[in-house]
């Protein structure tokens, strides 16, 4: 069963048991809850027992699979605490983050499940790598910690905010879609992803991906030259730092877009497209 039938079978739970809230007598509804209860403490019980009879090497081995990780997460199994996994996930996403956010910092997480992070480094209060971080930190963050609701951010700016909230997630995982990365070290791929017009370097192993226009005369750039860490735009010889969030020495940056590895693949975020 791959991630969009578990993603499926998990709402059509979801639907059946809303239906019974609503159509069924309260009494049915109160023995189906209970049943479910059941089957799930069950469930756990035998799990638990599992657990105890692998070995530390086993379970490592067995919460790199995100279908059993969340299974032992639903049952308050998983080995490691919500901090140790909000901090595994931040630095996972931090090589590919370039300097969109040169540090952030994990601050804890409330009795209301919100997690609370602080935007540190070279572009603390860019507006400009506002979307690549939201979407980036909020996905990472959701999956190693689904019991979280909501991620705080500071020294995230918006227009007229100096703290966004992030909330809620679900919506914005529906935009990340699969796609395969070939730019040998130091060369630039162009692809179209779900109508997006893609541009992804690769500086030295590590990928950066920008929409395929310039700011500056609105021109693509995937004809552009790179050299070292900065692209030069073809047609108006703009030059933008790849590494750098994608700035410019005088005028606006480069659009970044999140992308991060998924499992043997990666994955690009396109605001507001649902997948194919």
């Amino acid at each position: 069963m791959d991630r969009h039938d578990v993603h499926t079978l998990s709402e059509r739970i979801d639907v059946l048991l809303d239906e019974v809230q609503r159509s069924a007598d309260p009494a049915l509804t109160r023995k189906v809850e209970e049943l479910i209860r059941a089957v799930l403490t069950l469930h756990g019980a035998g799990l638990e027992q599992l657990l105890h009879l692998l070995g530390e090497p086993q379970v490592r081995q067995l919460v790199e699979d995100d279908l059993v990780a969340g299974m032992l997460l639903l049952h308050d199994l998983h080995p490691d605490d919500i901090a140790t996994r909000v901090q595994q996930a931040l630095d996972s996403v931090r090589p590919y983050l370039g300097s969109h956010a040169g540090g952030i910092d994990y601050l804890g997480i409330d009795a209301d499940g919100v997690v609370h992070l602080r935007l540190q480094g070279s572009c603390d209060g860019c507006p400009g790598s506002t979307a690549t971080v939201r979407l980036t930190v909020e996905n990472a963050v959701l999956d190693a910690a689904p019991e979280a609701i909501a991620v705080d951010v500071e020294g995230m700016v918006k227009e007229k905010e100096s703290l966004l909230t992030i909330q809620p997630f679900r919506p914005h995982r529906d935009s990340w879609h699969r796609l395969d990365l070939v730019p040998p070290p130091d060369q630039i791929q162009h692809l179209p992803v779900a109508g997006l017009d893609l541009l992804v370097a690769n500086l030295a192993g590590t990928y950066f991906a920008y929409r395929n226009t310039c700011p500056r005369c609105s021109s693509g750039l995937h004809h552009g030259r790179l050299s070292g860490e900065r692209l030069t735009c073809p047609r108006c010889t703009a030059e933008y730092d790849v590494r750098l969030a994608g700035r410019a020495q005088d005028g606006p940056p480069l659009e970044a877009i999140p992308l991060l590895p998924d499992g043997s693949g990666w994955k690009v975020a396109v605001p507001g497209v649902q997948p194919a």
